[in-house]
């Protein structure tokens, strides 16, 4: 596998490049993202729902979202994608210079297609080459550049003022309703906490309360649920199960299967 991940002075403009080598995992999403598609594919989803845009695509992956990833070259080729980290800081000093805010609260999908305009091609075909000939290394650099690409981000897509421009930390939200959605992914309880809008210790007692058991508990009974109706109902392979449960290692799911169903998940059907 040849692997290059070059990351600028600030780690804001980042060229990813993977050869022949499928790469699949999950992460929180600190900042807005604006992801362009060079080749290859890379697989988002949310815990409801998938997006899968091709080569050439252009998409700003929201600030504070739970995404599961696959990282996919072409046949005979290598996965490359540009990605431009908008740090919050960033975002702040740019409205106040330009005298933009959000003008009202959006919601809706984590991840946002963006329209390509010519001017927008043009801008992220440079940032490729000036990666190529190493000169995103000053960050004075960078900062134009980010600038630039904000630039044109607003003037193609209005809106997105709204979303890039509202600072407020995550509200208090529908406890239930999120862990329903969210389960399976593999975070620890703080982050849990943050999303939805509550401290760590009020986020354990509203749980508590909503579910009637600690949160521990009730990820792993929900995750061992869910393996075992897929396992044993939709005949998935157990290696195909686990880690999107949320289950770090093998070793430990079949551990807690086992102990839950009282037999190895391997035996399973």
């Amino acid at each position: 596998m040849d692997t290059r991940n070059n990351e600028s002075a600030s780690s804001a403009i980042v060229y990813s490049c993977y050869h022949q080598k499928s790469r699949d995992g999950e992460h929180f999403v600190p900042e807005h993202t604006v992801q362009f598609q060079v080749a290859g594919s890379l697989i988002l989803n949310d815990g409801s729902k998938t997006y899968a845009p091709g080569e050439g695509s252009l998409r700003l992956v929201k600030r504070n979202q739970l995404i599961k990833f696959l990282k996919q070259p072409p046949e005979n080729g290598e996965y490359k994608s540009l990605s431009i980290y908008l740090h919050q800081d960033v975002l702040k000093d740019y409205s106040v210079e330009y005298n933009l805010s959000a003008s009202e609260k959006t919601y809706g999908s984590p991840v946002v297609e963006l329209q390509m305009t010519r001017a927008m091609q043009t801008y992220l075909h440079s940032l490729l080459e000036y990666e190529m000939l190493d000169s995103l290394n000053s960050r004075q650099f960078i900062e134009i550049k980010i600038k630039e690409g904000l630039f044109l981000l607003l003037q193609a897509n209005p809106d997105l003022k709204n979303i890039l421009f509202d600072f407020a930390d995550p509200h208090k939200i529908d406890l239930e309703a999120f862990m329903n959605k969210n389960y399976h992914f593999n975070v620890h309880l703080e982050r849990f906490a943050y999303l939805t809008g509550r401290s760590l210790a009020t986020f354990k007692r509203d749980f508590e309360k909503t579910f009637g058991t600690t949160p521990g508990r009730w990820l792993q009974q929900k995750r061992l649920q869910a393996a075992h109706y897929l396992i044993e109902e939709k005949g998935q392979k157990v290696s195909d199960v686990y880690f999107d449960l949320g289950f770090e290692n093998l070793s430990h799911f079949s551990y807690a299967y086992k102990k839950m169903y009282g037999v190895a998940p391997s035996k399973r059907g």
